[in-house]
């Protein structure tokens, strides 16, 4: 069974343990009616990607 020679400092320990970070979610302005959305992504709003209309939505404004 493979056991360590020497105790791992604490700097070696932790700078192992700094890459775990989250990410921030990359939020974009819909082009089409100016909302909020995630980039590459079908707005919920109303439903375009790209240019073209991927979901039909229900308007109820």
């Amino acid at each position: 069974m493979a056991v360590p020679k020497r105790k791992t400092s604490k700097a070696r320990r932790d700078k192992r343990r700094a890459n775990w970070k989250l990410s921030v979610p990359a939020i974009v302005e819909c082009p089409q009616c100016h909302g909020r959305k995630l980039a590459h992504r079908v707005c919920k709003q109303c439903g375009y990607y790209d240019g073209e209309q991927v979901i039909k939505m229900d308007e109820e404004e």
